[in-house]
């Protein structure tokens, strides 16, 4: 007899799943310290009047036949035909945490695959596979996973943005209908990041049940919250269709993206830490093991004004710096002196470069750094031969006028001539130069996708994640950066593929603090490109202390964006400080447990990081603008061992200046910054420690060593 009612465990969280003789998820909460099958009897739901005579269940395809009234996770038809399936289960296969359900519509000739599986880090992840067992092509216009959440999910948290401020949050009620967040750019887009958090009214940080789901998808996506009239809830995602985009054949299988879902029972670090455990032990792998090196990336430094003897100075003046990789930016191919031309046109630059990169490269290497380099691949400028020669390689509806985005087109990779050049160039660049880097670009979305005259946003990206997959095969030790204008290309889909994201075009520290907090819900640090950028921000034109941008990019993956060559004695003495300082710490960052730490003030934000085996400690506390309060309030420190005493020390500060006359912050320093002090770490995590009142825009580092 097929099991009716499958367990799903891990430390932290259960899933209960009943199979037949449809799925529905039960219940997605809290680890079950004792569950036994009879018990789901409690949940059987009554039928109210003023409805259907039957229980309408939320299955794991809330199909519309069960008489769900709201945002189906299937529509479609076979020419009118077959337009509303549902799937009774067939088949159950439990192995450990995973599970495959086998589900069949004969009426309307459509058999579906769900596998579900639910990790040791408590990270939930779904998907369907849909087949068309019938002659005559099957319409897809939504395919969609469903998960229920529980009825005190009362409020959404999503993420908006736009280019040079991303990952922005921002929260609704969740009382009645939906919450509805969509991409239709091409990509996962700086405006509508593919995640979405529910949650218990009020969670935060350190407090309430939390449920948190991430598209694993570059593409174009929706991401649904529904409150059902009755006060169900569930949420939904799934890969977003443009019109006749999707036509499943005879014996053809559409498979949604993954879907990777959290919950947490002690708030937003609770679910963040599940999601990075996860990631670290599953999905991330770097060609070494080694510590992330230090970056210099030339962009905000040259631009396009490349000179092989100025390089190769910034590379010695880098390398004393502490750099560790060197990349050149945009401008190294063939006639590429502004945006406005030659991308398509892979050659390089021998006017540039009259002897080629690899002087260039050999020099880099003899510093001691890696070398990367910057590709944009999947687009093309009017201006060049590659589109002189080959117009109809443009992804684009026939006879309609085409807008540039930075002077740009999009190649249309479901063209075979046209993946295989790009194939072709890329193997030639990274085949026959020493290249330990990639910073992958992609600077236009996709608008009137076409291929042979009908939708292919869905097909595009698919041929991007097929050429970035090829090249990875071909080039196993060659590390990829995901870069969209910034953020604009940014989720599991692409990490499986890629080391590193590009959060944002905007070094500005003040914006970045935002930016890479709203990244740290779903990624850990060491993917997280954070750069120290000009003192005169290039984005923003806002000027920052280089101890505010030491600090601000301490917390993820440390670079440079600028010129080292034409930089004052001093700022090389703080680039010089901080390369030094992220050298030190940058194992417990990348492999420690990373929290948030709410705070009553939200001018003052505080982030940090503990070992794993819980003997080290960093927490950085910004202060972005005039805080409301004349004391700042004391710093609970999160994460700590509680029955062990701890060493706190002051690690950076931005030379606070006391003032006895006034005018200033301060008269006198919290005690424990003039020296070391020695605390239970019970203490620091329930009482805490004074915080000194900083001025805007600034930022302390304080550790704390197990003794």
């Amino acid at each position: 007899m097929e099991t009716t009612c499958v367990r799903l465990q891990s430390a932290t969280v259960d899933v209960i799943i009943k199979t037949h003789p449809f799925a529905e998820i039960l219940y997605w909460g809290a680890h079950l310290s004792d569950f036994s099958p009879q018990d789901v009897a409690t949940l059987e739901r009554p039928v109210a009047n003023g409805k259907l005579d039957v229980d309408a269940p939320v299955t794991l395809m809330a199909e519309p036949g069960h008489g769900l009234f709201g945002s189906p996770g299937i529509e479609g038809h076979r020419s009118g035909l077959d337009g509303s399936p549902v799937f009774t289960t067939v088949h159950c296969e439990q192995h450990d945490g995973s599970l495959t359900l086998l589900s069949e519509d004969t009426r309307a000739g459509l058999r579906l695959q769900s596998e579900i599986s639910l990790d040791a880090s408590g990270v939930l992840k779904i998907r369907h596979g849909l087949t068309n067992v019938r002659a005559g092509a099957w319409q897809v216009d939504r395919l969609a996973v469903t998960l229920p959440v529980a009825e005190r999910a009362q409020e959404v948290m999503a993420f908006h943005g736009r280019w040079t401020r991303e990952f922005q949050p921002h929260r609704v009620a969740l009382t009645h209908d939906s919450f509805v967040l969509e991409s239709r750019r091409g990509r996962s887009s700086h405006e509508h990041f593919p995640a979405l958090i529910a949650g218990s009214t009020g969670f935060s940080e350190m407090q309430g049940d939390v449920w948190g789901a991430h598209l694993g998808w570059s593409g174009n996506h929706r991401m649904r919250c529904e409150v059902k009239t009755d006060g169900r809830r569930y949420m939904q995602a799934e890969a977003l269709y443009l019109p006749g985009e999707m036509a499943l054949g005879e014996g053809e299988t559409l498979w949604t993206p993954w879907l990777y879902a959290s919950h947490s029972a002690n708030g937003l670090n609770g679910m963040s830490q599940q999601y990075h455990r996860f990631l670290r032990e599953l999905v991330i792998r770097f060609p070494e093991n080694k510590p992330r090196p230090v970056h210099l990336n030339t962009w905000e430094g040259i631009y396009f004004n490349h000179s092989p003897a100025y390089i190769m100075q910034m590379a010695e003046d880098a390398a004393a710096l502490g750099v560790e990789r060197f990349i050149i930016d945009d401008g190294w191919f063939k006639g590429r002196n502004d945006d406005r031309a030659a991308l398509g046109d892979w050659y390089l630059d021998t006017q540039k470069y009259p002897d080629g990169l690899k002087p260039v490269i050999d020099h880099v290497k003899n510093q001691g750094m890696e070398f990367g380099i910057w590709v944009e691949p999947e687009m093309i400028n009017p201006n060049s031969d590659l589109y002189r020669a080959h117009p109809e390689w443009v992804l684009a509806l026939p006879d309609y006028p085409q807008a540039t985005g930075r002077h740009q087109l999009v190649l249309n990779l479901n063209i075979p001539a046209a993946f295989d050049y790009l194939l072709e160039r890329m193997s030639w660049l990274l085949g026959e130069h020493d290249i330990d880097y990639v910073k992958w670009d992609m600077n236009r979305e996709l608008v009137q996708p076409g291929h042979n005259g009908k939708a292919a946003a869905d097909a595009q990206t698919r041929q991007y994640y097929r050429l970035l997959d090829t090249l990875r095969t071909r080039f196993p030790d060659v590390e990829f950066e995901s870069c969209a204008s910034g953020g604009g290309r940014i989720d599991y889909g692409v990490l499986t593929r890629c080391h590193r994201f590009w959060p944002s075009d905007n070094n500005d520290a003040l914006e970045r603090n935002a930016i890479q907090r709203g990244m740290s819900y779903f990624f850990p640090p060491e993917v997280m490109g954070a750069h120290i950028g000009n003192r005169h921000c290039h984005a923003t034109f806002r000027q920052h202390s280089i101890a505010f941008r030491g600090l601000t990019a301490l917390f993820g993956h440390m670079g440079l964006e600028l010129d080292p060559t034409n930089a004052d004695a001093g700022e090389r003495e703080g680039y010089r400080h901080y390369a030094a300082l992220y050298k030190q710490w940058r194992e417990v960052i990348h492999s420690g447990t990373q929290w948030r730490v709410d705070m009553p003030d939200a001018t003052t934000q505080v982030q940090g990081v503990v070992s794993q085996d819980k003997r080290q400690a960093l927490f950085s506390v910004s202060q972005l603008a005039m805080p409301d309060y004349s004391l700042m309030p004391p710093l609970r420190v999160p994460g700590l061992e509680a029955s062990a005493r701890y060493r706190t020390t002051l690690l950076d500060h931005p030379n606070i200046q006391l003032t006895g006359e006034g005018g200033h912050t301060m008269r006198k320093l919290p005690a424990w910054m003039t020296g070391t002090q020695t605390v239970s770490g019970a203490w620091l995590m329930q009482a805490g420690m004074s915080l000194p009142v900083l001025d805007p825009e600034s930022a302390i580092l304080i550790g704390f060593e197990r003794v």
